[in-house]
């Protein structure tokens, strides 16, 4: 039997604070309410973790990261970019926080196996159509697959296709939802840059939309459907979120739901064989010393594996590789890390039929209950 490997991730902000310690640095003012600088994010980790050096390397942000990703070998890479990439100052009227990187630290991208980068945020507009337009040539211009946003809403709602040698093809479909805080002005038209935007998640949107996919898919396929929906806090499954990822499956649209949105892991359901992450968490991000949402642990950045049957898409196993940001760099998580979230997906994997168990090295294996 085929398997193929895929490894998820939630979102990675390499913009204000990260994007700070690169080698290009962009321009540190920001439009915040209690923040005036970029630069204050990197001493509010400092002031956590200890000193950041600056003008790191394009891989210092992803530390220990790298030799966990060589050691699994996933085959397919898919995480959330959540930020622009750009130097445009056009900064979205209304928007309490704007993210940005300087297209010159693109390569700290390029460094990780990532072959899909997901776009369909409430970031990737932060500064502008000009700013999105900006974004996805520079992406592009350095060989990164890109799903979600584009030049117009055909280019947003085209898949990212990769393929895997001797294994089949990948199709990365990426939706946001405005329940993830994109403004509904963000949604790609005929002739408008903009987001491959959706208004919420019911049971018939995802219908629509899997019986979509399933139209484009070919035999031997792997599709993973990259839905950015929610708020940023809280361990509640809406309804409308099952219905919809259900819906996606039932059509025979998507073999893996990929869900980001949230600061912090959220349960995991597997469904007719087909994994569901409701929310990944954040990877990387310039959150380091921000307090106030401790109990959640958004200290903690989990890396997902993904092994499923190329045949029939099934699931074979699912792993999770927890790390965390130390720094502003991941490093692995500590044992006590390792078994709050063991405890936390249990406790809400429970009702959703799966079961997490501490496996060796420090991962965790999510199945079936």
């Amino acid at each position: 039997m085929p398997t193929l490997r895929l490894f998820l991730a939630g979102d990675v902000m390499t913009g204000r604070g990260i994007d700070q310690v690169l080698r290009r640095p962009s321009d540190p003012r920001l439009r915040e309410a209690f923040v005036s600088s970029a630069r204050g994010y990197v001493e509010l980790a400092e002031q956590a973790s200890g000193p950041i050096p600056r003008r790191v390397a394009p891989e210092y942000i992803w530390g220990e990261a790298l030799d966990e990703l060589a050691r699994e070998r996933p085959d397919v890479g898919v995480v959330n970019l959540e930020t622009s990439v750009t130097t445009s100052d056009a900064f979205w009227p209304g928007k309490a926080v704007h993210y940005r990187m300087h297209p010159a630290n693109v390569d700290c991208l390029s460094v990780a196996p990532v072959d899909c980068w997901v776009l369909a945020n409430n970031h990737v507009l932060d500064f502008g159509r000009e700013g999105l337009i900006e974004t996805l040539r520079v992406l592009r211009g350095a060989g990164l697959g890109i799903a979600g946003a584009g030049e117009n809403a055909e280019r947003a709602a085209a898949p990212c296709d990769v393929e895997a040698p001797g294994k089949g093809r990948v199709r990365v479909y990426a939706f946001g939802f405005e329940t993830s805080g994109i403004p509904f002005e963000w949604a790609a038209g005929d002739d408008v840059p903009g987001v491959n935007l959706l208004g919420v998640p019911t049971a018939s949107a995802g219908a629509r939309v899997g019986r979509a996919m399933r139209s484009e898919r070919s035999p031997g396929d792997v599709v993973v459907a990259s839905v950015h929906w929610g708020g940023n806090w809280g361990f509640a499954i809406s309804d409308g979120e099952r219905a919809f990822a259900h819906a996606l499956i039932d059509s025979g649209g998507a073999d893996i739901v990929h869900g980001h949105s949230s600061h912090h892991p959220k349960a995991i359901e597997i469904y007719r064989d087909k994994p569901i992450l409701y929310g990944c968490g954040d990877l990387i991000t310039d959150y380091e010393g921000i307090g106030g949402h401790e109990a959640y642990r958004p200290d903690i950045s989990p890396m997902y594996f993904v092994d499923v049957d190329t045949d029939g898409g099934g699931l074979v196993a699912l792993t999770i590789v927890p790390m965390r940001l130390e720094r502003f760099a991941l490093r692995r998580a500590t044992p006590a890390d390792v078994a709050w979230l063991v405890d936390m997906l249990n406790r809400d994997g429970r009702a959703l039929g799966t079961h997490a168990a501490e496996a060796s090295g420090g991962r965790i294996a999510v199945r079936t209950a």
